[in-house]
């Protein structure tokens, strides 16, 4: 007598399942999707921004590289093509790889990717915005470019605090070098650091000065109101950044909506990014000035090759920029760029990539189960003459063998020991070593940087963005945490340290991996100014950290069988830009099985 009564309810069931089938593919549809990239990365010595004769890394022939457009929870495949002489690796800066070091592009995650041979980067951008880059992470790479944007935009039911815009551009500004990557790597090994000659704006020299091959031009209409996203890529320099007679408003920052401030100038520090609007309100028939000038190095209001100058161009435009470069505020006052810093506070009542606002959850009662203070110098190791860079007094040894690599085969066995060094005092004599510190998984975190060093450090964490709570000069104590914003610290990935100063985080380590925490200052990671934090979570549930992927390459203690040698790939609409997005289905397939298992449940 049950069956009469059983076969209506599965059929109710699979009437409910084909919807809920139905509606996963269209959710899926509209909410992500896989983008393909295929990266042919080459050295060109034709690019010469600043007509000086060097290798200059290239993606797909194009310098600064190709923009990644993607929106939030889309999966990004980069199958990267390396053409240099030496080992590759990319890391894509600010992008939090949720569960998922593998795909983080760094010494401590991942294999080099070897000359002549590919490797394919898979990572979804989870419940993320906002305006980040990406670059070559070892090797001192970095130095001859090979770096690009990173635009993730939110979903299109998620509303944006401002108006949209009529455009947007990247605005890549860095400094450069007049020597090769390669001769400027062995001059770190023997002698001082030196610092680059150049800024470049999109790889582009400044405007009027002779030996620049180009300069940037970006062009808009009157009236019309822009975004620009602009990064700091380059090694050494922070810069501040200004637009002859335009304001600027501050709307986001590696990932975070801000109040909104009206600026002259910004303060760009290496690695950060930050979103700014800017309104052509000015006579449309003059061109602008836009510059970027190095901190704590003396300013000039005329062109010199470390200031980077690009023209804002109105489309009706027909007068050359004039008169002087805008002027920035004094390069040496720390006291205006530590106020502006503090100014810079999260937008409790928008979303970001998450419809709840971003001041649903904030750090003003939370309880801190540990603190690292960490204290960046520089180093001399067993009486070397040779420059290092140190943490707390331990300048960071490279091993041939990945730490997540020997982690997860090995338990780290041979290749690291588990928090060997200090976390909150230094070792009495500088070292060279593998740091890798344990923080407490789900247990929240207050990490202090101070800089005893006489140039603006930039650090770094992967896998997370953390609250800047705090920065201050001079000597950070226990009493120095009264001074701390609790109430709308703003979430970043990048945070600066002023010279004698030091800045103090809070970071919640529910990311599970092996996490590099670094300078952004190329030279002092170059050096040894980094370490990891391994953030483990014993519950072996996938769903809590990712299985190593399929392609995962071997390396060190762990040498692969003869590698099979790799396939140019065939140019397709894929390798540019504008790459295709491919529709995700993997909820719909998800549903789907969620459905036949209750069916058979009845």
């Amino acid at each position: 007598m049950a069956a009469p009564f059983l076969l209506p309810q599965i059929h109710i069931a699979n009437a409910s399942c084909s919807i809920l089938v139905l509606l996963a593919l269209f959710v899926t549809t509209s909410m992500s999707s896989d983008i393909f990239l295929d990266w042919n990365v080459s050295f060109d010595f034709n690019v010469k921004p600043v007509s000086t004769d060097q290798p200059v890394i290239t993606i797909n022939d194009m310098f600064p590289g190709p923009l990644i457009n993607a929106s939030t929870n889309d999966i990004v495949h980069v199958n990267v093509f390396n053409y240099l002489d030496e080992p590759l690796l990319f890391t894509w800066n600010g992008i939090e790889q949720r569960l998922n070091s593998w795909q983080d592009g760094v010494s401590g995650t991942n294999c080099p990717i070897q000359p002549s041979r590919n490797w394919t980067y898979v990572f979804a951008i989870k419940d993320q915005i906002g305006t980040f880059s990406y670059f070559p992470s070892i090797n001192f790479l970095k130095a001859a470019g090979g770096f690009g944007p990173i635009r993730v935009n939110n979903l299109p039911f998620i509303s944006v605090p401002f108006p949209k815009a009529e455009a947007e551009f990247d605005l890549l500004i860095g400094d450069w070098y007049n020597s090769s990557y390669k001769d400027m790597r062995s001059k770190l090994n023997i002698s001082d650091v030196i610092s680059p000659n150049w800024m470049l704006i999109n790889g582009k020299g400044p405007y009027l000065n002779p030996v620049s091959k180009s300069y940037e031009t970006l062009n808009v209409t009157q009236g019309k109101t822009y975004l620009l996203r602009i990064s700091n890529v380059g090694t050494f320099w922070s810069f501040n950044f200004r637009i002859q007679n335009h304001d600027m408003v501050l709307v986001e920052t590696e990932g975070s909506y801000v109040n909104q401030l009206t600026l002259k100038s910004l303060d760009v520090h290496v690695g950060q990014s930050y979103s700014v609007l800017v309104t052509a309100n000015q006579d449309s028939s003059a061109e602008y000035y836009m510059v970027a000038s190095p901190k704590l190095l003396r300013d000039t209001t005329n062109p010199s090759s470390l200031v980077g100058v690009a023209i804002l161009h109105y489309d009706n435009s027909t007068i050359k920029p004039n008169g002087p470069l805008p002027k920035g505020p004094d390069p040496f006052d720390l006291k205006f760029s530590i106020n502006q810093a503090k100014s810079i506070r999260w937008n409790l009542s928008t979303g970001a990539a998450r419809p709840n606002p971003q001041g649903t959850f904030n750090v003003t009662n939370v309880t801190i189960a540990e603190t690292f203070i960490l204290k960046a110098s520089m180093a001399k190791i067993n009486h070397s003459s040779s420059p290092r860079y140190a943490v707390n007094n331990v300048s960071y040894l490279t091993p041939d063998t990945p730490l997540k690599l020997a982690d997860f085969l090995v338990n780290g066995s041979g290749v690291y020991v588990l928090d060997a060094f200090p976390i909150n005092t230094s070792n009495t004599n500088a070292v060279s070593g593998v740091f890798v510190a344990s923080a407490i998984y789900k247990g929240w975190t207050e990490i202090v940087i101070k800089n005893t060093l006489d140039t603006i450090d930039s650090w770094h964490l992967d896998g997370y963005s953390f609250f800047v709570v705090g920065m201050g000069e001079g000597e950070w104590r226990a009493e120095s945490r009264s001074s701390y914003n609790l109430y709308d610290p703003v979430a970043r990935s990048t945070v600066q340290v002023f010279p004698g100063g030091w800045s103090a985080l809070y970071v919640y380590p529910d990311n599970p991996g092996m996490w590099n925490l670094r300078s952004q200052n190329l030279n002092n990671w170059f050096l040894g100014e980094e370490l990891y934090v391994r953030v483990y979570d014993p519950d072996p549930n996938p769903a809590k950290e990712k299985s190593p992927p399929q392609n995962l390459l071997l390396c060190g203690k762990f040498q692969p069988p003869s590698p099979v040698p790799s396939v140019a790939p065939t140019p397709s609409p894929s390798s540019n830009a504008n790459t295709p997005h491919t529709p995700r289905s993997l909820f719909a397939i998800i549903t789907t099985a969620i459905c036949f298992f209750f069916i058979g449940l009845h």
